[in-house]
């Protein structure tokens, strides 16, 4: 017969061999850690590749939340024009049925001053957030990206209330949207020492519910040749941009292109497809700039050497652990059907 002294006996032995056994194993083993919540993707659909976008997006669209098809353009405060193909309804209808949101993107590319007047002047802006509204209530869409850049490069004497008036423009159409149940998304260039100094991030981040920066360009067609990107620039824009904005509230932008440069001579654009079609055409072998990830490769036209800098998915494989870092994770790809098909496996990893 097995007395009580004996079972607490033989328990204590137990208890000690378990917690020796604690102290032994890490803890994951012992409580799994959580998983961190999965990368969303959106992307923008062009408008003058439409059908293999909108392939494109089907063939991916289990990692899709978000399409912004790029169909429309201000032209004036009560004026907003469609691009060829612009609000095609078998395409909404069609993202729609494969659980995809559709929040079309407006862009402008009005004359210096004539966008900071729309959005400076009360009357205006409100007529054009009444002209927004009847665009997002013409289709079944779920919200709308708006991208105005052309008060990007305001001067000093009137950036600061050129940003007042966005800022004030940014509150007043989410919240008109948000009454209708629809969502507000806002899309900036990046904040640096040197740049995007019109948005008041802090009160777009607070009205929009997300905010999308654009993290390409930082070599452009109007520069120098180099990378579109790199994580030490990631680190800065983001470093400022999550001390203003909710780090789940942002999108950042990813390139999926490239710029083919030459001294002296008209750069052009390139996607992913054509600057690995073209490396291959010429031979050149496929190498990744140390600094920034980045793969580029030169070659001969004419006479001259071109330079041509692009993404891929190794690029952006560089990139992500610094949105892991600052909480970010909510990602965008200009443009969709430019990318490297091994881009999604990245950006389905943790």
């Amino acid at each position: 017969m097995i007395t009580r002294c004996r079972v607490r006996a033989r328990l204590a032995v137990l208890g000690a061999a378990a917690a020796l056994l604690t102290a032994l194993l890490p803890s994951r083993a012992l409580a799994a850690e959580p998983l961190p919540p999965p990368r969303t993707v959106s992307g923008w659909l062009p408008y003058w590749d439409q059908e293999g976008a909108y392939a494109d997006v089907l063939r991916h669209a289990a990692q899709l939340h978000t399409v912004s098809p790029f169909w429309y353009r201000t032209m004036a405060a009560d004026r907003i024009d469609a691009h060829p193909g612009g609000g095609e309804t078998r395409i909404i209808d069609g993202l729609h049925q494969a659980g995809i949101k559709v929040v079309p993107t407006v862009m402008e590319t009005l004359k210096p001053g004539e966008l900071a007047a729309v959005l400076g002047d009360p009357a205006q802006r409100a007529t054009h957030v009444e002209t927004l509204l009847a665009l997002v209530r013409s289709r079944a869409y779920d919200g709308i990206d708006i991208d105005y850049e052309s008060i990007a490069p305001t001067g000093d004497a009137e950036y600061l209330t050129v940003r007042a008036a966005y800022a004030a423009f940014a509150g007043e159409l989410c919240g008109r949207l948000h009454a209708l149940a629809k969502q507000c998304v806002l899309t900036v260039s990046p904040q640096t020492a040197s740049t995007g100094r019109i948005w008041d991030y802090a009160a777009i981040g607070r009205a929009a519910d997300r905010v999308r920066i654009m993290g390409y360009d930082l070599h452009w067609q109007g520069g120098a040749a180099g990378p579109l990107a790199s994580p030490q620039w990631y680190e800065d824009i983001l470093t400022r941009a999550t001390a203003l904005i909710p780090a789940a509230k942002l999108e950042m932008g990813l390139p999926a292109y490239g710029w083919d440069w030459v001294p002296g001579g008209r750069t052009r654009h390139v996607t992913w497809k054509e600057a690995e079609a073209l490396r291959a055409t010429v031979g050149a072998p496929y190498r990744l700039d140390p600094d920034s990830q980045t793969p580029h490769f030169t070659y001969e036209e004419g006479g001259a050497v071109r330079s041509v800098w692009y993404q891929d998915a190794a690029g952006v494989g560089a990139d992500l652990p610094v949105l892991r870092r600052h909480g970010v994770r909510n990602t965008a790809i200009w443009a969709l059907n430019f990318e490297d098909p091994q881009l999604w496996p990245v950006l389905g990893g943790v």
